[in-house]
């Protein structure tokens, strides 16, 4: 192929940013390997996300209703429209038509984001009716959410089947495999491929700086468990080993301002709280000990960075993920955790002075190669 392949990826977060970030992330390295990227996003569009490098397509704002994911609303709160639907599948099939991609990446789907099939079914429609026909290959994370409805595990593996080429597993089976959340995986083995975690290595080793040095840094989502994490944060530090330390406290972008502020009024000197920033993995280098809620991209930063991290895992509604990860973690002698329902200021005072001699595991043997494998297996199916 001498021309410039082209890939379009979709990706939709419901509730936190990971899902954008890891995306972008994953854009960028395929980018730098000659991928020409458009990458369009369903949900809110935050500062933090680094975007260089890609074309990039906002649709309309989609967002959970709640923890639970019972519904989608818009940006203003109000429940999804039939003319705001008609409008994203209007934009993400122009889209295709007018890039005409060689790949076609979807995030999460056909494992997730079923509530977006009314988007994501007349995308794929209009990629395999096209010709000549893209490659269509989905990009998900290594553990999903425990599902146990065998309909919805079965539908899972009929549109693999019918819509994918490829199924990139964004983890490395040395650690957990893909069957282990999702025991039908057998039945679509020859589709899957490991790619390893996806970390910003990039930035990690060219970042440089002394910002955050020594710090503790607290960092959390935008519901009512990253408002729990930073309030408990702000009280257990003089009863802590670092209560000498800055404590820097950082809040989702999806935190309501007035939340933000009344934490900011709780804080004394010595704490700061701020919105997540852009040069986090910076933070993570220098920091004495990272507090956070245990997402797949922070979790993997903090190994990366070589940090001390307690994890508070995200655990509401059906979500299991993060607790599973930052379990198998844990039992690596990785990170420590905090169960979402046994936080508490007790509990937070015990884990952070457990920290005082503890050298963790610097040598975690995990793939973290994620986002450079990504690019080239995807470069070795178009590159002829």
């Amino acid at each position: 192929m001498t021309k410039k392949p082209k890939l379009l990826f979709y990706v939709q977060h419901l509730l936190g940013i990971g899902h954008l970030k890891r995306a972008t992330t994953l854009a960028r390295s395929m980018n730098s390997v000659g991928f020409d990227i458009t990458l369009v996003s369903g949900g809110k569009f935050v500062p933090v996300i680094d975007k260089g490098g890609m074309e990039f397509i906002q649709l309309p704002e989609v967002r959970a209703a709640d923890r639970n994911f019972s519904g989608l609303v818009e940006e203003d709160g109000s429940p999804l429209s039939n003319h705001t639907k008609q409008t994203r599948i209007e934009t993400l099939v122009t889209a295709f038509e007018r890039i005409k991609p060689d790949i076609l990446l979807v995030e999460m789907f056909p494992f997730g984001r079923r509530m977006l099939e009314f988007e994501i079914i007349p995308l794929l429609e209009r990629a395999i009716s096209s010709n000549p026909r893209p490659l269509i290959v989905s990009s998900v994370r290594d553990i999903l959410v425990e599902k146990v409805e065998t309909k919805r595990t079965n539908h899972m593996v009929k549109m693999s089947k019918k819509y994918f080429d490829k199924i990139l597993v964004h983890g490395d089976p040395q650690f957990i495999g893909f069957d282990k959340t999702f025991p039908k995986a057998f039945q679509i083995s020859d589709l899957l491929s490991y790619t390893g975690y996806v970390v910003e290595l990039d930035k990690i080793n060219c970042e440089s700086g002394g910002v955050g040095k020594d710090e503790v840094i607290v960092s959390s989502g935008s519901g009512a468990v990253g408002e729990l994490i930073l309030e408990t944060a702000v009280r257990v530090r003089p009863h802590t080993y670092l209560s000498n330390s800055t404590w820097r406290l950082l809040a989702g972008h999806y935190m309501d301002t007035m939340k933000l502020e009344e934490i900011k009024d709780l804080a004394p000197d010595g704490i700061i709280v701020e919105r997540a920033r852009p040069d986090f993995i910076q933070l993570l280098k220098n920091c004495s000990l990272s507090i956070s809620q245990g997402g797949y991209n922070t979790v993997m930063e903090v190994l990366a960075c070589g940090a001390n991290g307690i994890a508070i895992p995200y655990a509401g509604g059906k979500e299991t993920e993060q607790t599973l990860r930052a379990k198998l973690l844990e039992d690596r002698g990785l990170i420590r955790q905090i169960s979402e329902e046994n936080l508490s200021d007790k509990w937070l005072v015990e884990a952070i002075n457990q920290t005082k001699n503890w050298k963790n595991n610097k040598q975690n043997n995990l793939n973290i190669n994620g986002a450079k494998n990504t690019a080239n297996l995807l470069a070795s199916l178009v590159f002829k």
